[in-house]
């Protein structure tokens, strides 16, 4: 799909790709923060508040019966779409940062002092500070795997955190915001269940870049969120393995989330709705669904290959500027590359670009802790999507050079 007709034909998808920033044609590069989205997107969210809104799961009226089908139907789609044996273990959440509260809450508040829950140095913070606040409430262990110097997880030291059997839970980035690395989540999976461990995976990022099989995996747990996805924001999946789900208590308390109240006691409803408390984001729920469905359409297949000829090509034009640092270089990267441009602090760089039409990250990236592992205050950050270019690789390269050449 790369820089071929298809790949302007998925580029016409994307309205926003016509704009212009500061009078220049747009070249995003950000899209592992959010990801734009396509026109099927904005129309499905647009058409259900126009002809077919109503809350869901509680009127009786045909306006009513219509939307809790159609945001029923998503649940299948996301159930296709991760390859879950069950519908029910799809749950709906805000984000995925609300997935791993909602884990660190429902499914780590299980645990007792003396275990311990297991991440690695390349978390995103939303797979950081749950674990953290459950740590300081309940009295857990807190351990961190670290990763080696190309930016890989080091096996052999994530075992060895293992092996005492203290570790009750893993939670483990699939793809790491900041370098790209792909982390080998099923010999991760195997090592955790070796030894006692329930693991949960984020795949903020790999959802988007990586065909997912949940059961081939072989984890626990997998979370992500649709803004990402070329969805829109406020929405985000959690899957769990049915009987995991099945054991836990909820998250929050309201509506849709009990079977009966009275003002001695609540008891919950089945899952998934246990878990999904309140008015929902249905027109978010939609516009997920019309994202995956989007997705699908391109062929996943594909989507990894062009992601794969964009990486070999970046890593060709980065590694060959000047004064310009690639971070990691892990055996298998997606689509994020991490720059640190000799002589130009990343937010100085990012104004820059900008002024030349170029989006790009600048900053922590939520990863302070895998900052300081790097030994560097901040980066500049490129990322890329189904509709990204390699003339757009090829503008960011030049606006480098030029932006260097104003700061040094």
């Amino acid at each position: 799909m790369s820089d071929t007709p298809m790949l302007n034909t998925v580029r016409a998808s994307f309205p926003i790709l016509s704009e212009t920033m500061n009078g220049r044609p747009l070249v995003f590069l950000d899209s592992a923060a959010s990801a734009q989205k396509p026109e099927c997107v904005i129309e499905a969210m647009s058409n259900a508040a126009r002809h077919c809104y109503a809350n869901i799961h509680r009127g009786l009226y045909e306006m009513s019966e219509k939307a809790t089908q159609a945001y029923e139907a998503v649940r299948d789609d996301v159930a296709r779409f991760l390859n879950a044996a069950d519908r029910r273990e799809i749950v709906f959440t805000k984000n995925s940062t609300e997935a791993f509260n909602l884990l660190a809450h429902s499914l780590g508040g299980q645990l007792k002092p003396g275990q311990a829950v297991l991440i690695s140095e390349l978390e995103h913070h939303a797979n950081i500070v749950p674990w953290l606040m459950l740590r300081d409430r309940v009295g857990i262990e807190l351990r961190v795997a670290p990763m080696n110097a190309q930016g890989d997880i080091d096996l052999a030291a994530y075992e060895a955190l293992l092996e005492d059997g203290k570790v009750a839970l893993v939670s483990i980035t699939h793809m790491s915001n900041v370098l790209g690395t792909i982390t080998p989540v099923r010999r991760l999976a195997e090592l955790a269940h070796q030894y006692g461990a329930k693991i949960i995976v984020d795949g903020s990022q790999s959802a988007v870049h990586r065909k997912i099989d949940v059961q081939a995996l072989d984890v626990d747990f997998f979370a992500f969120t649709g803004h990402k996805l070329y969805g829109p924001t406020g929405v985000g999946v959690l899957w769990g393995r049915l009987a995991l789900l099945e054991d836990m208590p909820p998250f929050l308390g309201g509506g849709d989330m009990i079977r009966t109240v009275s003002f001695k006691e609540a008891t919950w409803a089945d899952v998934p709705h246990r878990f999904e408390a309140g008015t929902p984001a249905i027109l978010e729920v939609l516009g997920l669904g019309a994202a995956i469905r989007f997705v699908e359409s391109l062929g996943r297949d594909k989507i990894e290959q062009h992601e794969q000829d964009l990486v070999a090509y970046a890593e060709k034009v980065f590694t060959s500027l000047d004064g310009v640092k690639v971070l990691g270089a892990p055996k298998e990267r997606g689509g994020v590359f991490s720059l640190v441009v000799d002589g130009a602090h990343p937010h100085d760089l990012a104004v820059l670009l900008d002024q030349q039409g170029i989006a790009i990250r600048a900053g922590q990236h939520c990863a302070e802790p895998l900052m300081s592992c790097l030994g560097v205050a901040s980066t500049a950050r490129a990322s890329f999507a189904v509709y990204t270019t390699h003339d757009e690789i090829d503008v960011l390269a030049k606006g480098i050079e030029r932006a260097r050449a104003l700061l040094v």
